[in-house]
């Protein structure tokens, strides 16, 4: 089957991603924050996340871009700041030094264009998330001509279900979706919800209002009928909600009308929540085109059987604004 030898790759680095990730949220009682110049916050596991994932793949198929969030030029600016990381690295793989983790981090900034493939990486999908102590996700995508041929999501705290281990969904296309512990078991396939009237569905939003607008959210899941309250988390385990069928509608409205969706905060999500039977378009009903996502306006996922009633709900909302 193709892809296998990306998938592998893949599924390795999100794996020591997740793992780095894990030590930092548990063992650090104050998670060193940095602001960006966008004024979100970068922690060290984001940059150690990021560097691991860039080494695997760079190492694996050098001949393919990197789109990532983050870039090495905070842990240039500061030696402490850079040791630390470094070590996080340093646990995971013993080979690399300063200077080739700098250049991995580095890879996935500064892209231009848009190549025929290339991945897609945020290495702390939700850092609010993060430092909160509650849900992110590592999101690691393959992309093709615009369209996302591979995604895997590592959801380090996401249960699917209650009481159950957190773990890592990976989607191939064509090839469904599937979720795995972190502790090393056989994946198992996941699927979608199969609710059709939306009294019984749950959606989720974002849980910070800066992201996206809860007010037009609840306008959109009250016309579509929905009455249990929003499922609030962070990053695309909205998206692992959804196609593990915790949740039967993902809803996300910038709260801008300028903003701009970035391609890692979607790609890998997108595809394991298609491959597990759902849909995800634009508010009108359009496909993500993942070269950039700049024509794309808002955010649906759902478990298929309700995509139609609910872009009829957006529709609906929106024409009398």
């Amino acid at each position: 089957m193709p892809y296998q030898k990306e998938l592998t790759i893949a599924l390795n680095a999100v794996k020591m991603a997740c793992r780095l990730c894990r030590k930092v949220q548990q063992t650090l009682s104050d998670v060193q924050a940095i602001q960006k110049k966008d004024r979100s916050p970068v922690t060290i596991a984001d940059l150690g996340s990021q560097a691991l994932i860039s080494l695997e793949l760079l190492q694996a198929f050098p001949e393919d871009p990197i789109i990532g969030e983050e870039d090495a030029g905070v842990l240039r600016d500061n030696a402490d700041l850079c040791q630390k990381v470094l070590g996080l690295v340093l646990e995971q793989r013993d080979d690399v030094s300063e200077a080739r983790v700098l250049a991995a981090i580095d890879a996935g900034a500064g892209h231009s264009g848009c190549p025929q493939r290339f991945w897609t990486v945020d290495p702390i999908d939700g850092t609010k998330g993060f430092l909160r102590g509650e849900q992110y996700a590592i999101a690691l995508a393959l992309v093709e001509a615009g369209e996302v041929v591979l995604g895997v999501l590592g959801c380090p705290n996401f249960q699917v279900r209650e009481g159950g281990n957190a773990g890592i969904f990976h989607a191939i296309r064509g090839q469904g979706a599937w979720f795995q512990t972190l502790d090393g078991d056989a994946p198992n396939p996941i699927s979608v919800d199969s609710i059709s009237d939306a009294a019984h569905a749950r959606f989720c939003e974002s849980v910070e209002r800066a992201h996206a607008s809860h007010e037009d959210h609840e306008r959109i899941s009250r016309r579509l009928g929905i009455t249990a309250p929003p499922y609030r988390i962070d990053s695309q385990a909205k998206y692992a909600a959804v196609a593990c069928g915790n949740a039967s509608v993902y809803l996300r409205l910038p709260r801008s009308s300028d903003y701009r969706e970035k391609i890692w905060d979607h790609a890998a999500g997108a595809i394991v929540v298609t491959e597990a039977g759902g849909r995800v378009s634009d508010f009108s009903g359009n496909p993500l085109d993942f070269r950039k996502l700049v024509s794309n306006v808002g955010i649906l996922a759902t478990n298929e059987h309700l995509h139609e009633d609910a872009l009829n709900a957006i529709s609906a909302i929106f024409e009398t604004v």
